[in-house]
């Protein structure tokens, strides 16, 4: 024979198997049971302060919750489909080892309010866990940049060689974009500093709770306004899955630098076979898996935001059932995140700067050119003006099939005389980097301030 639903009174006959089935959610908010019990405890300790329930109750109540709390983290807790979600499985848990005291448990909430403040509770760990992993990702960033301080590249626009860079430089350009995702984390930190509990269902409860209190238990510094947006509130979901959104787009364009470094074509970088993959069939082939497969799973959380906002869009006030889908959204962005941020720094930390091949791609180009049209302009001559002659410069030596470091004085003076013997000293990538003067930019100089402030940052 079944067992009776908590919530059966009104009914004459059992839930079909197929509806237990389809709406059962403890298959994956089983993941909230820990915080479920934490918001229980709080819950039962405000009822007997509040004279909502009785001290001998209460203790009952904590006892037990005790004990629940001791088998989850044993991995041990009995879960039933048939209890439909974590709420429902821990309350029947707890009926049956200590009786009727904890039918006192659900007094002044309901399961709409509940299953918020689990979800922002575990929402507060998550990313508090993100914040610790962006810093250790900005750690390695810092000490690669350090270690390559002296290193330059080409930097590139249009997929183009444009200008000459520090590796530093190029990789602080991604501690800044971490940062704006770490301060997008703490922003939500403090999103989720707002107690849902105690709203009940939707108008508030009958009694003379304390949610003050409530939020001191759990550590919320303090409490939603209005009863009914509080329980069909999910912005702060949307805001999470927003913010891994841009961090799994930033982890993404990285993955596309280095994926592009990588190839033989560029070979600006070498990953150490420990983070590539081989080919079933080309015995030549190692492959950067690890950073395809970071791009690719970022087109699965902006999926995810996409799902839930569809999902909140058409709902009316206030809870409606379509929210339990919320959780499996909310749990596999989650799933899909955190291991991105574990596998990168590491990933990150095995990966070589060629120099010779990287020397060898930079005399090919013309990354000195703006430097060229630069010394025209402190010469006198308008800038549009020198644009124009060093465009003329780089078009002879394409036809030539030559390079900026194949002409001398003579060569340069035939397309201005504003070219005096200064220019041939411009013919270096480390006196460009060193005449970058504005804040923020590649100079040996400013990069190492950059580091500096970084460090500050992360502790």
């Amino acid at each position: 024979m079944k067992e009776k639903k908590l919530w059966s009174g009104r009914f004459t006959k059992n839930v079909s198997d197929l509806v237990e089935q389809f709406t059962e959610s403890i298959s994956f908010d089983s993941r909230l049971a820990l915080y479920d019990v934490k918001a229980s405890i709080a819950h039962t300790k405000m009822l007997e302060r509040s004279n909502i329930i009785s001290k001998s109750d209460a203790a009952r109540i904590l006892s037990g919750l005790k004990k629940i709390d001791q088998l989850i983290q044993n991995n041990k807790l009995p879960l039933k489909k048939e209890h439909e979600d974590i709420h429902m499985n821990i309350e029947s848990l707890l009926t049956k080892m200590i009786g009727e005291s904890a039918k006192k448990l659900h007094t002044a909430r309901s399961r709409n309010d509940q299953v918020l403040v689990d979800v922002v509770l575990y929402l507060k760990d998550i990313v508090s866990i993100m914040n610790r992993e962006i810093r250790a990702l900005q750690k390695v960033i810092i000490i690669k940049a350090e270690k390559n301080k002296d290193i330059m590249i080409p930097g590139y626009t249009h997929m183009k060689q444009a200008q000459v860079v520090l590796v530093s430089h190029y990789l602080m350009a991604y501690f800044n974009m971490f940062q704006r995702d770490k301060e997008r984390f703490e922003q939500l930190s403090r999103s989720l500093d707002i107690l849902p509990l105690g709203t009940g269902a939707l108008a508030g409860v009958n009694y003379d709770t304390d949610r003050n209190l409530l939020a001191k238990l759990l550590g919320f510094s303090q409490v939603s306004e209005n009863s009914m947006d509080t329980v069909s509130n999910r912005d702060f979901m949307i805001e999470f899955i927003s913010h891994c959104s841009i961090l799994s787009m930033h982890f993404s364009r990285m993955a596309e630098d280095l994926i592009i470094f990588n190839t033989d074509e560029f070979e600006i970088i070498t990953i150490d076979d420990s983070f590539t993959t081989g080919s079933s069939i080309m015995p030549n082939k190692k492959n950067p898996d690890v950073l395809e497969l970071i791009r690719g799973k970022t087109g699965l959380i902006y999926g995810d935001l996409v799902s839930l906002l569809t999902l909140l869009k058409g709902l009316p006030l206030t809870y409606n059932r379509d929210l339990q889908e919320d959780k499996k959204i909310i749990f596999r962005t989650i799933d899909t995140i955190l291991p991105i941020l574990q596998i990168a720094p590491a990933l990150l930390k095995n990966i070589k700067f060629n120099t010779h091949a990287i020397n060898k791609k930079m005399r090919s180009g013309f990354l000195l050119a703006t430097d060229l049209a630069d010394h025209l302009v402190k010469s006198g001559t308008p800038f549009r003006e020198a644009h124009c002659i060093v465009g003329k410069i780089i078009g002879h030596c394409v036809e030539k099939k030559l390079s900026l470091f194949d002409l001398d004085l003579k060569d340069f003076q035939q397309f201005s005389n504003k070219f005096d013997h200064h220019v041939l000293a411009l013919l270096d990538y480390k006196h460009s980097i060193q005449s970058k003067r504005s804040y923020g930019s590649t100079s040996f100089k400013s990069v190492k301030n950059q580091i500096k402030k970084a460090k500050r940052l992360i502790q």
